[in-house]
């Protein structure tokens, strides 16, 4: 899914590594791709509350300034996003994104793939428009999902 929703853009991967839920070798990972020339850093698994998940700590280890952890968006509620070095995205991606048709992720992602920064205070007013309906039909981005945020900011 998350590859599918980069190709939409016509990103390249530039690598992908599958670890263990373990922060030393999750921080060292996203360090790696960071500092090897990734534009953008997307980790999945290991985002709830649980306190065997540690991908939240890892971002946090990388020195990444963290912009939010937790959005008032469904799905997509337990999405984080830092810059390292501030300009490369690391996001933390909720196990929801693997699923379900819209999440967070889509409404982050065009942002990011044009370079325009997110703050702390886009995410707070992602709860505008913020709840997925999940209609029989998806028709987003043609729906209010994620709309009231950037209406909000006079943005379209």
């Amino acid at each position: 899914m998350v590859e599918n929703k980069l190709a939409e853009y016509g990103a390249s991967i530039y690598g992908k590594t599958i670890l263990p839920d373990a922060p030393g070798d999750i921080t060292a990972a996203i360090l790696s791709m960071a500092k090897g020339g990734a534009d953008m850093v997307i980790c999945t698994g290991g985002m709830s509350v649980d306190p065997d998940d540690n991908t939240p700590l890892a971002i946090r280890d990388t020195g990444a300034q963290v912009i939010g952890y937790g959005a008032p968006v469904l799905p997509g509620a337990m999405f984080m996003l830092a810059y390292y070095n501030g300009n490369i995205p690391i996001l933390g991606l909720p196990g929801c994104v693997m699923y379900a048709e819209r999440t967070i992720f889509d409404l982050v992602l065009p942002r990011l793939m044009a370079d325009v920064p997110i703050s702390a205070e886009d995410l707070a007013a992602m709860g505008h428009g913020g709840l997925c309906l999940e209609c029989e039909t998806c028709a987003y981005p043609n729906c209010g999902f994620g709309k009231g945020a950037w209406a909000l900011r006079g943005e379209r």
